[in-house]
């Protein structure tokens, strides 16, 4: 009998000029980028927590503390290549991805499907098994008012 655990995850960055928007290892181009001790990216932040959770693994500042220089402007996806290796050592598969990415701006649609590509490639998941959303926050709140971005995401791990 097969188990099913499930994980959510959430990520907030401040926007800040003069630094790279990376949303799912993508690079969007923009005037501004995120805020952060690694590349900052959301998107592979909240799923990484996910699969973290769902295994009950931790959570990404237990594996990758922002006070260890060693992750000074990493690339997120290794976050989410390690977060899969240790759900695979704990009798884990990755069944699918459904994330969430608000922003106000610049809009993201025409990106959709570089994101989708990159994250399937990086958990090895057929492109069908990841779901990549965009929202604003209709000027409430932070978000709302461009002062931040916020990524969510819910993962399902499968143990045989």
């Amino acid at each position: 009998m097969s188990e099913y655990r499930t994980g959510q995850g959430w990520d907030v960055h401040r926007l800040a000029p003069h630094r790279p928007l990376i949303l799912g290892g993508v690079t969007i181009p923009s005037e501004f980028g995120l805020e952060g001790h690694s590349d900052a990216d959301i998107l592979s932040h909240a799923i990484t927590d996910a699969i973290l959770g769902a295994a009950a693994l931790g959570d990404i500042g237990m594996h990758f503390p922002d006070t260890d220089p060693q992750w000074k402007g990493a690339n997120s996806l290794q976050f989410l290549e390690h977060a899969l290796d240790l759900a695979k050592r704990a009798g884990f598969a990755l069944v699918n991805v459904d994330s969430t990415v608000i922003l106000e701006r610049p809009k993201l649609k025409d990106y959709r499907n570089s994101i989708r590509e990159k994250l399937a490639d990086t958990l090895a998941l057929p492109l069908d098994r990841i779901s990549v959303k965009f929202k604003t926050a209709e000027k409430v709140g932070p978000v709302g008012e461009g002062k931040s971005a916020e990524a969510q995401a819910v993962v399902t791990l499968r143990r045989e």
